[in-house]
């Protein structure tokens, strides 16, 4: 009896578990830190209960006058807020019911069931089939290439936009990183869309495109994007075993060569920003930063795109210190944010990432631009918290052209000033 009841329970859990997460009455808070009180209090509360970061996205960058953003569960979402009220933190509940804003991204209506859509966000399946359609449809212009496999053994392309040439100048980009991050491949995938479709009327992307190329990488950590779909939609990691650890994954973006070993807390398997057993141990990081080595001589930028909190960062994350053509990043973040406004109004700010957004170690814009590339940047695309993660499909086609422009300002920028 107590076998067969057993069973049933093994079932139950497998059937739950393999439908994915749920999160119904999963809340988001966003705090305001003013104090050093206030910082040691979140310490406490994350170490005795299950927050999940999302702005900053460790409790170690906590400082003062600060806005953080957290996620917790329905159970211990009432003893946070208790401990908020008692110590008269300033705070307000972003996402009231988590499991609801995750029905409610998908808002656009399909026009053909199981077509790829530009306004829609796509599972890894349409993405690959998409891939294979642009070349069909743009030979000349569109290319594929393999760069590696995932550590579930998925391929990773890079399209190729441009004319045939190797030697002209190229821009790399990559999209999903943080397989959480959905609004990134989905700009991607725009990006290519308007690229190849857009030669040979619109005057600055025919500019760009006879004189250089464009390498996009539309989703960077794949195996951890299906696991979003179909498993747990608030996965950041890619899906690597962690020698003597159950906790599955490392954090792409803390996995590069640049000042890796600095920040002791990227060194627990378990944690969201684990920076894996050593520098580009993933397949991921070393396919991306293997292409980009052998591609040195041609690449001019490097562009990264995220989400969310509407922001233009460039290097240095590890360090305070400003790198040395600084003064060149700035004016182009400044102006790039600028042009990416005139659009919908859209307000970004912009600086490097350890004083902009948090201090970080490995991340690919920092080793990039310490091989060579002096542009590189990340886009932290829409929004400022109210959906976070979770950014409705009727968004995605507005956040996609203000972001276009950007990047083509930043194109025509480096087709002009670089060498």
């Amino acid at each position: 009896m107590m076998l067969a009841f057993l069973l049933l329970v093994t079932l139950a859990l497998a059937s739950a578990h393999h439908s994915g997460e749920h999160f119904e009455g999963e809340k988001v808070f966003r705090v305001n830190v003013e104090d050093e009180n206030h910082i040691t209090l979140l310490h406490k509360l994350a170490s005795t209960t299950q927050l999940d970061f999302w702005y900053p996205d460790a409790t170690h960058h906590i400082s003062a006058n600060m806005t953080i953003d957290f996620r917790v569960s329905e159970k211990e979402s009432q003893s946070i807020q208790s401990a908020l009220d008692q110590n008269k933190m300033h705070y307000e509940i972003l996402i009231h019911d988590l499991q609801e804003e995750i029905e409610k991204q998908f808002d656009v209506k399909e026009d053909i069931p199981g077509r790829h859509s530009y306004a829609k966000y796509n599972n890894w399946d349409k993405i690959v089939a998409w891939t294979e359609k642009m070349v069909h449809k743009h030979p000349e212009m569109v290319s594929r290439i393999k760069i590696g496999t995932t550590v579930e053994d998925n391929p990773l392309y890079v399209l190729k936009i441009g004319k045939r040439d190797e030697g002209r100048k190229a821009i790399f980009m990559d999209c999903g990183i943080h397989a959480r991050e959905w609004i990134s491949p989905a700009f991607c995938q725009w990006f290519v869309y308007q690229a190849a479709k857009t030669y040979g009327k619109n005057k600055i992307m025919t500019k760009l495109l006879d004189r250089m190329n464009f390498y996009v990488l539309p989703v960077f950590n794949i195996d951890g994007y299906i696991w979003s779909w179909t498993r747990n939609r608030m996965w950041r990691k890619n899906r690597s075993k962690n020698q003597n650890s159950k906790c599955i994954g490392t954090d792409l973006n803390r996995n590069f060569n640049a000042s890796w070993n600095s920040f002791l807390n990227t060194k627990n398997p378990c944690a969201d920003i684990y920076r894996g057993p050593e520098p580009e141990s993933e397949k991921e990081t070393k396919a991306v930063t293997d292409f980009i080595r052998s591609h040195l001589k041609s690449i001019k930028a490097y562009i990264t795109f995220h989400s969310y909190s509407q922001m233009l960062l460039f290097p240095y994350g590890y360090t305070s210190k400003l790198p040395p053509n600084h003064k060149d990043l700035a004016k182009v973040a400044k102006i790039g944010t600028d042009v990416l406004a005139t659009r919908y109004e859209t307000r970004y700010i912009y600086g490097p990432i350890a004083s902009t957004i948090y201090p970080t170690s490995g991340s690919s814009l920092d080793w990039a631009y310490n091989l060579g590339i002096k542009h590189t940047f990340a886009f932290e695309l829409r929004d400022k918290g109210k959906f976070g993660f979770l950014l409705p499909e009727s968004l995605i086609k507005p956040t996609c052209k203000e972001t276009l422009l950007a990047v083509k300002f930043i194109a025509k920028y480096i087709l002009k000033h670089t060498s």
